[in-house]
């Protein structure tokens, strides 16, 4: 009797396993379907496709602003700490606008980084030194170079729109039944510090999860990955960990953000060039 009740659980288990399994395969076919439509029939989905469905999802946010910690790590382990704040404007027809504003430590205290993002052209980057009271432009031969030591280049803190880049789909990957869409990209910016970066999207939301960066020699540079994803406003997912690992020097940066607000009424007139000297 007790090896008739063994044989019945082993079946049990192996019953509910095979469902779950199949449940998932199920859940993964359908949320492409969804997706990418008829693109599945006849024609392979592109690197260009799933791209461009991640930044379509994310539009229509119109501001935010969020408070963020960034974490300096050396390679031997020794910390250093920011703290900052972060707004973003969302425009109808160019890039985001970005203005960091650094309030911790003391020494660098009101420091900002405002950034106009473009679609179609090169980005426009400006730094505030309140040290010196001016605005100091950044060339774009200088944003392959860390933004106030972090392993974050200040190419890395702008808007990634879809035509900056040349796609290419390289694999779907399956990792802890989660399953992803790996993509190259390839900066059209001849002096980008990059000569490519490889990205990890989670296939049920098109969230990228870990980004590679390639250097000017094509050695891999740097590694971010993307941790602890939050849903705001029922659509704008948004993650509350951010790690920079540089391969090279041993270095590393976490951002943690928190304070995300969506209703903050930010606009145009609060990203302008003139305005960031009055900031406080």
């Amino acid at each position: 009797m007790h090896k008739l009740t063994d044989h019945r659980s082993i079946l049990l288990v192996w019953y509910e396993n095979k469902s779950r399994l199949l449940f998932i395969f199920l859940v993964l076919i359908i949320s492409h379907l969804l997706l990418f439509g008829d693109d599945v029939y006849g024609q392979q989905v592109t690197g260009y496709d799933i791209a461009k469905e991640a930044l379509e999802r994310e539009k229509g946010f119109g501001s935010f602003s969020a408070e963020l910690q960034m974490v300096l790590k050396n390679r031997h382990g020794e910390q250093s700490t920011r703290r900052i704040r972060n707004n973003v404007l969302e425009t109808k027809d160019d890039g985001d606008k970005t203005m960091l504003i650094i309030d911790f430590p003391k020494d660098i205290k009101g420091t900002i980084l405002l950034t106009h993002s473009h679609k179609n052209k090169q980005d426009d980057q400006w730094l505030y030194l309140p040290g010196l009271k001016r605005v100091k432009r950044i060339a774009s031969s200088n944003r392959s170079g860390p933004f106030m030591g972090s392993e974050f280049a200040f190419e890395d803190l702008v808007s990634s729109e879809l035509d900056k880049y040349e796609y290419s789909f390289l694999r779907n990957e399956s990792v802890s039944e989660v399953e992803f869409y790996v993509l190259e990209r390839f900066p059209h910016d001849t002096k980008s510090g990059y000569t490519k970066h490889i990205v990890w999207y989670d296939a049920e939301e098109l969230r990228i999860q870990k980004i590679e960066y390639y250097d000017r020699k094509s050695s891999l540079l740097k590694t971010l990955s993307y941790d602890d994803y939050r849903l705001y406003k029922q659509k704008f997912w948004r993650a509350h960990r951010m790690e920079m690992v540089n391969h090279q020097t041993g270095k590393s940066t976490v951002l943690i953000w928190q304070d995300f607000n969506f209703d903050s009424g930010l606009q145009e007139r609060d990203f302008s060039v003139n305005s960031i000297k009055y900031i406080r």
